[in-house]
């Protein structure tokens, strides 16, 4: 296979200590005048076996867009070993041209560099664009230990399972700080009506006993492989606060298909300190109740398969049965008395009463509307010559102009994985 590495990486003129638009609140932005995890991650991806072409895809403010992607482009100099296309505001603006001269439209909520939804659709048209049959998902603030991490990322990927179902998507796992892949999230008091923790290492703990691949009911974000024939057919959703990823499993199963769980695929997680942990819970507030609202919307729509909680126990199941609007505000609440960050949790708190909920209300309709259009505006940009030319050509002045003395090639499917590899492996998987 022809995978292309796609990293979104997040840069902030400042650090805010309020929360923006409901999609464009990232965990963590890193600021401008600081270097960040992506160095970090690039140095180990230096050793991984069979690594073609990486695109890293400049989230910013929109006042610090061009500074943000020149930034990010400095740091990837400093790796000439490594075949990177930094993507910013002009090559995205290269990609909405195109749409609009192929009868598009913009789309620019839906396919962009704001919100994780629409950034992980732009890393899709783009691999489209360029031709490559598969994308291997990574966050910048990962670190890879395994010279072979591509190599199992693309195990079984496009095979049939001895029932003759493809595997079009798989997700990894991530080790902590403290080398476990249990969550850290801790059994307290105030915790009693959000056992998130606690459900995921009752689910986890199962799969890692299991066959090698199994149907997952998580996925992990920054270690997920998707082929071409899943992501021509279905895009991320640009309306999610966070959680894209597991919400990317949710859309699979409503379409007809599924995402697996590779218990040897893995890599170790890393983030920096969060700024502020209520804001990421008012973040969790919008993604659970929209997420539930939008569930319950897809039950009504004769032509999408019926998921429900019970079928996604011990995790995430119960955050998407009723009552979960009362138990994310009181957990809120609890945590307002108990945790440092008193005042965003009680704005979130407050949000939970009534603008997460019309939130959640008013877009829940809106990803299956644009599901009628990502197929064919995937068609009829696949392997789309013109605008593979001009993003080569804006990709490589950038890096003329921050750094000269380096050559720049950007093709299509690289020289990755051995085209062999997955065909003379004998798959290890629960049917």
């Amino acid at each position: 296979m022809n995978p292309v590495i796609v990293i979104p990486t997040y840069v902030s003129s400042r650090r805010r200590k309020e929360p923006t638009s409901v999609t464009a609140t990232y965990d963590h932005a890193t600021p401008l005048k600081n270097p960040g995890e992506l160095p970090r991650l690039l140095t180990s991806l230096q050793k991984v076996r069979g690594i073609g072409q990486i695109i890293v895809l400049v989230a910013a403010d929109q006042s610090t867009e061009a500074q943000a992607a020149d930034k990010v482009q400095d740091i990837v100099s400093r790796f000439p070993s490594l075949n990177v296309a930094v993507i910013g505001a002009a090559e995205y603006g290269l990609v909405q041209q195109r749409m609009e001269q192929l009868g598009l439209g913009k789309l620019q909520k839906e396919i962009g560099l704001s919100g994780y939804g629409a950034i992980r659709n732009l890393g899709l048209v783009l691999a489209n664009v360029m031709g490559f049959d598969s994308v291997v998902f990574l966050d910048d603030d990962e670190v890879i230990d395994d010279a072979e991490f591509l190599q199992k990322g693309v195990y079984g990927l496009g095979k049939l399972t001895r029932k003759g179902v493809p595997i079009l998507a798989k997700s990894g796992f991530y080790f902590n700080s403290e080398g476990s892949f249990l969550s850290k999230s801790q059994d307290k008091w105030y915790n009693h009506f959000w056992q998130q923790g606690k459900a995921f290492n009752a689910w986890i703990t199962k799969a890692m006993r299991g066959p090698r691949l199994s149907r997952s009911n998580h996925v992990c974000g920054g270690c997920l492989a998707l082929h071409k024939e899943a992501f021509k057919r279905l895009s991320f959703d640009p309306w999610i606060a966070r959680g894209e990823d597991l919400d990317y499993m949710l859309n699979l199963r409503m379409y007809g298909s599924d995402i697996w769980f590779d218990n040897q695929w893995c890599l170790r997680h890393l983030p920096p300190a969060s700024t502020s942990e209520g804001t990421r819970f008012r973040q969790d507030i919008f993604r659970w109740l929209y997420e539930y609202r939008k569930m319950e919307y897809s039950r009504t729509q004769i032509d999408l398969m019926q998921v429900k909680p019970q079928s996604l126990e011990p995790y995430p199941g119960p955050f998407l049965e009723p009552g979960i609007t009362k138990r994310v505000r009181i957990t809120a609440i609890l945590r307002s008395f108990a945790r440092k960050d008193k005042k965003a949790y009680r704005q979130a708190a407050k949000a939970a009463r009534a603008e997460a909920v019309m939130y959640a209300q008013r877009n829940c309709s809106k990803y299956f509307e644009f599901q009628f259009v990502w197929p064919e505006l995937m068609a009829r940009m696949e392997n789309d010559q013109i605008l593979h030319t001009a993003i080569v050509q804006s990709v490589a002045r950038r890096q003329a102009e921050t750094n000269p003395s380096v050559a720049f090639p950007v093709a299509g499917p690289a020289a990755g994985v051995d085209p062999g590899v997955t065909s003379e492996i004998r798959l290890n998987i629960a049917e």
